[in-house]
């Protein structure tokens, strides 16, 4: 099994994805996670500049940007994607956060179906601070992810059913995510019964399966948030992501 590594500049552990984010992170003994939420999303290069301010008017390192969430005008095709992640990384290269593509901050990036930004923009962030909570809540942010093994050449040759959007498809789909949210928590040594918030994104009806193969699964354990939004590549159609954070605030 793949095993977290430490980033000890930010006092978080992470789980290794792909160079534009990490597939989770939890915070490490002397820390704890909080997030901020935007009243409304702000545009990548102004969200990065009152990030890096708010973070240092808090005392804390830049390094210590630990996870965000993002919303996109409309899904990328693959290639505008990449050419999208290459850009936003530069920023974490900046902060002393991302080197020789390994990248520990997690992250969500989807596009909502009705009143989307004119731009990618900034919905989200989470960061450590020193802290002296008990190991028995974990703080953990476990990053979005949609219906498609990761680190593949291309998503759509390796998308759950693509384009099937019937029943039996969004379950499939949404089962393959699942376990793909379960795989990152087991590496981090957290679980369901930790979250504190568990969000699904898609534009397609997930209810005929909702309480068997997901609240009944323990996934939902303080209730689920549906954003009626898509996945950030184009032919995926359900993704989720979850945190455990005790401390959250608006901004």
């Amino acid at each position: 099994m793949v095993n977290n590594l430490v980033f000890e500049a930010g006092g978080y552990r992470y789980v290794p994805g792909p160079f534009q984010y990490s597939g989770g992170v939890a915070s490490q003994p002397g820390f704890a996670l909080e997030r901020v939420r935007f009243t409304t999303p702000v545009p990548i290069a102004a969200g990065f500049e009152l990030i890096e301010n708010y973070l240092k008017g808090i005392g804390r390192p830049l390094t210590a940007f630990a996870a965000c969430e993002l919303r996109s005008p409309a899904p990328f095709t693959e290639a505008e994607f990449i050419a999208f992640n290459r850009v936003y990384v530069g920023t974490l290269e900046r902060w002393g956060i991302f080197s020789n593509d390994d990248n520990p901050v997690a992250r969500s990036n989807v596009c909502p179906e009705i009143n989307p930004p004119s731009e990618p923009s900034f919905e989200a962030f989470t960061y450590t601070v020193i802290s002296d909570r008990s190991e028995d809540q974990p703080n953990f942010v476990i990053a979005g992810s949609g219906e498609a093994n990761e680190g593949a050449s291309t998503y759509e040759g390796n998308i759950v059913r693509l384009g099937d959007t019937s029943t039996d498809g969004m379950r499939a789909k949404a089962d393959h995510v699942l376990g793909e949210m379960e795989r990152r928590m087991k590496i981090l040594n957290v679980g369901w019964p930790y979250a504190t918030t568990t969000q699904v994104y898609t534009v397609h009806d997930f209810h005929p399966f909702l309480e068997e193969d997901i609240v009944k699964r323990g996934a939902a354990p303080a209730g689920l948030t549906w954003y009626y939004a898509r996945p950030p590549v184009v032919g995926l159609d359900f993704e989720m992501d979850l945190r455990g954070i005790a401390v959250e605030r608006t901004f």
